[in-house]
């Protein structure tokens, strides 16, 4: 990845028929798919696009946020956000969506969740993906949280 991108991750019903929506809309192919859970690094237009199953959502929007290239990034976005005033939740070797990120979370008016994440992944493939995770983005999301699925996947 070379620049900033924005994320958008979506709650969907059918995990494989919205990856070969999405694959055939973008013309790229996934950049990584788990269970119930696909994402897409598009380069035009800049986009991380997060699919995640979740049949029934009652909002199709999951949440929303910002990609950055570097920790450096993020730590950069933290000093701004804080000159601003922002509530801000800080999450580093954070494990959620099937990586290791750092983040920081912005408390945010009417979007989904309550917050944006500005986030660089620091490791896309972890030694243990699926594993048990206490990530402060499961945590920011745990009132949307089922037995089935969590706001991450």
């Amino acid at each position: 990845m070379t620049g900033t991108r924005i994320q958008l991750a979506l709650n969907v019903d059918d995990i494989g028929e919205a990856t070969a929506f999405y694959t055939r809309l973008f013309g790229v192919p996934p950049h990584k798919v788990r269970a119930g859970y696909a994402n897409f690094v598009v380069t035009d237009p800049p986009l991380k696009l997060v699919l995640i199953e979740n049949p029934g959502a009652p909002e199709r929007l999951n949440h929303l946020g910002v990609e950055a290239p570097t920790a450096g990034d993020v730590t950069a976005a933290l000093a701004r956000f804080t000159a601003a005033g922002l509530d801000t939740t800080v999450a580093e070797q954070d494990v959620c969506c099937h990586a290791v990120q750092d983040k920081v979370f912005v408390a945010a008016p009417d979007v989904p969740h309550g917050w944006w994440e500005y986030y660089a992944v620091t490791d896309d493939d972890p030694s243990n993906p699926d594993g048990a995770s206490t990530s402060v983005c499961a945590v920011s999301c745990a009132a949307r949280d089922t037995a089935d699925s969590t706001c991450c996947g």
